[in-house]
């Protein structure tokens, strides 16, 4: 079997996948929902348990640019900046507005002790709504749960944002860059985000979902680092021959984002340099390898093709329910064993719920969206 292959959500004019990245985006996915449903438990990001699960968005942005660039990079003799923009938007839009819908559905289940949901009234819920769904920020202070997110129906969305605007720098100015003008803007983004990781405020790279100076800056340095590098590997990628790829890169991900705080409150420094050595040698390598590598039996290529259906839908449709065991959690003062059956009943619902999103609403409404919009192959 090929190392490529074309998932079932993909435009019928797009090239074969690299099913093992598709296999590795839905294990981190899966990792992410984990590593949320701890924050109920944490009092901050020194002690939360699966700790680096944040540092998924990066692999996310990285594993991004790879595929648009290898799916792209070669188009733009025949594909306008215009068809560009309307197939990526057609990609990501749908789970943005289903998952603003969601959130905006169970808003008023998730009232606790950290926000009062009871005082928001509906008219203030459908303007969040509207907002999220057009992926417009909601500035601080003027967003409905009161924690400053751009996106407080479903906080996730904010990583989309960043992907818009990095779908946006490639189609009108990164893509033209030469091999070595790409490597330069590489470089230089790493060494920005790496200073923020180090000797920025968080001592880790946790930032992008605020629509503050600080978190900004922090957000579009880990979308322009792993975005181009993404971009830059995809241009001189030549695999390797490989056995067990994507185990051995499944692995390296779990243990990569489940890694406890380095360093503590007294040397922030140390934690920063560890998520540095993440996005700056190890996904890169992980991308390298699982592009390289071949599934030859039948148990693998599903996994892979069941786990990169469900990733961007399931990263759309989980923090909902987020907030809601959250809620649970604080109201009814719960250690995660009590709360255990609740929190597998999480993961596995929103995988239930992510397949479902895919085939029911995602697959039918972009195939519309491609109808109407993308009459001719770009």
């Amino acid at each position: 079997m090929s190392e490529k292959q074309t998932p079932s959500a993909a435009f019928a004019d797009t090239k074969p996948h690299y099913n093992i990245l598709d296999g590795l985006r839905g294990i981190a996915a899966i990792t992410v929902v984990c590593f949320h449903i701890f924050e109920a438990f944490a009092t901050s990001h020194l002690d939360q348990k699966i700790n680096h699960g944040y540092l998924a968005v990066d692999f996310f942005f990285m594993l991004s640019g790879f595929v648009v660039g290898y799916a792209y990079d070669d188009r733009w003799k025949t594909m306008k900046t215009k068809d560009f923009l309307k197939r990526r938007i057609i990609r990501l839009q749908p789970m943005v507005v289903i998952g603003a819908i969601i959130g905006a559905c169970v808003f008023y289940f998730q009232g606790c002790p950290v926000w009062d949901v009871s005082k928001v009234t509906i008219g203030a819920l459908l303007i969040a709504t509207l907002l999220n769904a057009l992926l417009l920020p909601a500035t601080p202070g003027m967003e409905v749960r009161g924690l400053g997110e751009m996106y407080p129906l479903n906080g996730p969305t904010w990583s989309l944002f960043f992907e818009y605007i990095g779908n946006i720098l490639y189609a009108l100015f990164i893509r033209k860059l030469s091999n070595l003008w790409l490597t330069v803007l590489v470089i230089l983004a790493g060494f920005g985000l790496a200073s923020f990781a180090i000797f920025g405020p968080y001592g880790d790279i946790c930032a992008g979902f605020q629509l503050t100076g600080t978190e900004f800056t922090g957000g579009f340095l880990r979308l322009l680092f792993s975005f181009s590098a993404g971009l830059l590997l995809s241009r001189i990628f030549k695999p390797i021959n490989i056995k067990g790829a994507f185990w051995l890169c499944s692995l390296l991900v779990v243990i990569l984002l489940s890694v406890p705080r380095i360093g503590g409150a007294d040397h922030l420094w140390m934690n920063g340099l560890y998520e540095t050595v993440c996005f700056a040698l190890f996904f890169p390598l992980i991308v390298y390898l699982g592009a390289s590598g071949k599934t030859t039996d039948k148990y693998t290529i599903r996994i892979c093709k069941f786990l990169g259906d469900i990733s961007y839908p399931l990263y759309m449709v989980h923090y909902p329910f987020i907030y809601l065991y959250y809620a649970w959690v604080k109201n009814e003062n719960l250690t995660f064993t009590e709360s255990l059956p609740g929190a597998i009943a999480l993961v596995v619902g929103s995988i239930i719920l992510a397949y479902a999103s895919l085939k029911l609403y995602d697959e039918p409404v972009r195939r519309y969206l491609t109808k109407m919009f993308l009459r001719k192959k770009g």
